[in-house]
């Protein structure tokens, strides 16, 4: 038996996030994602689709900007159609890590074409998946129109213009099951203060038993999300997650566990999606107020991954990775007897990669010097010097090296 969670309520956490990195990028709101889901899940209902399809449909509707941090590298200021198939491409390939019963294929590649080809791929109307078109529909509107905010009175001017580019922008199937579900009672639903309830209430629950190589896969999927947010934490979180794993080997659990802490590692600056990139790539000190920005980041983890059914556990790990046993960590200020072995070393983990990778404010170092440095802040109390002692037999052999991923 693995672990049984809610992949929906996670998706969401992860969604929420991209939201804010997308509301960087291209001026989306706030949770756009949900609302995405949200409206698919209406039209999908109208057009009769089968449970099993409308769980694919609304996962991939909340998670259709899943290789956003990846598409930094390639947008640019005029949002133009030709930067996006590497989104696409990108997400696509995202997409197909989740453990679905379903075929996901062209869903996320092709959700932003357009009924007469001029999207990215040139596909026209009948040539690519109806949730693609569902989902194509939705994501233009909302990040056109605000639709969190959009006033009732608005409503028919946004029906009409649904109207006018149907079988040209949107595919005429999307337009005539939009405007069919779109009345003022929806647009209302999608407001900030009723999307969690309106997504709870329509987007179909979707438990997963995961393990082995199913949570592998989806936390290295949340590594490139994360870090592909800066290019100075381009492999931040996947050498944690590989040196977590490298950890757990030493420590002799078993393949569950091993899994488990990888995961966490995985997720452990989920929150960091939130945080501005200026502060984020700042090469000179933060200043007390950036720095107390930083911190905020392992309070959006824990806020994330706290509204995940049977995930307690991980989401202590991954959100005590600031915390010292003196109590002067943050956020929560964990003492020693608040703090478990996994808490402890996946502590050491984020500081081990910290300290040995380049930074804009310091170059990598080697083992000897890492070692040296955490040795200083377990004599000081902050880590457990016997985690530290077993890190400087475990790490020597990958001094300036990569850890490499973990085979199951």
């Amino acid at each position: 038996m693995g672990l049984t969670i809610r992949m929906d309520e996670l998706i969401a956490a992860i969604a929420n996030s991209l939201d804010i990195v997308e509301a960087e990028i291209v001026g989306a709101s706030v949770n756009h994602g949900k609302r995405i889901a949200v409206l698919c899940a209406l039209m999908g209902k109208k057009l009769g689709m089968s449970e099993e399809e409308l769980k694919t449909l609304t996962v991939c509707a909340l998670f259709h900007d899943c290789a956003l941090t990846e598409y930094i590298l390639y947008l640019n200021a005029e949002y133009a159609v030709e930067s996006l198939a590497p989104h696409c491409e990108a997400g696509q390939e995202n997409i197909e890590m989740l453990p679905f019963d379903s075929d996901v294929s062209g869903i996320i590649l092709y959700h932003h074409e357009q009924a007469d080809g001029g999207g990215p791929f040139g596909k026209k109307e009948g040539e690519f998946p109806l949730a693609a078109e569902l989902i194509a529909i939705t994501d233009m509107l909302d990040i056109k129109h605000h639709l969190d905010k959009l006033p009732t009175e608005n409503l028919p001017t946004l029906i009409k213009e649904i109207e006018e580019r149907s079988g040209k922008c949107f595919t005429k199937t999307a337009a005539e099951t939009l405007v069919s579900v779109l009345d003022e009672k929806t647009l209302i639903s999608l407001r900030n203060e009723n999307i969690g309830e309106t997504a709870e209430k329509l987007i179909p629950k979707w438990f997963a038993d995961i393990e082995g190589e199913a949570m592998m896969n989806l936390a290295r999927l949340v590594t490139k999300i994360i870090d592909y947010k800066s290019p100075f934490t381009r492999n931040h979180t996947h050498q944690i997650a590989n040196r977590a794993w490298l950890m757990s080997e030493y420590y002799e659990y078993n393949n569950h566990m091993r899994a488990k802490i990888f995961l966490a590692a995985s997720l452990h600056d989920l929150g960091k999606l939130a945080i501005p990139n200026e502060i984020l790539d700042k090469p000179g000190k933060l200043t007390d107020s950036e720095f107390e920005t930083i911190k905020g980041h392992v309070k959006g983890t824990y806020d994330l991954l706290s509204q995940i059914t049977n995930f307690e556990e991980i989401c202590k790990w991954a959100s005590s990775h600031h915390e010292k046993l003196d109590g002067t960590g943050y956020w929560f200020g964990k003492k020693a007897d608040e703090l478990d072995f996994v808490d402890r070393m996946l502590a050491c983990t984020d500081i081990y990669q910290a300290i040995s990778e380049e930074r804009p404010y310091h170059p990598a170092r080697s083992h000897e010097e890492t070692i040296e440095l955490m040795k200083n802040m377990a004599d000081k109390g902050f880590i457990d010097s016997g985690i530290v002692k077993d890190f400087d037999i475990a790490m020597a052999p990958y001094s300036l090296k990569k850890v490499p991923d973990p085979k199951i």
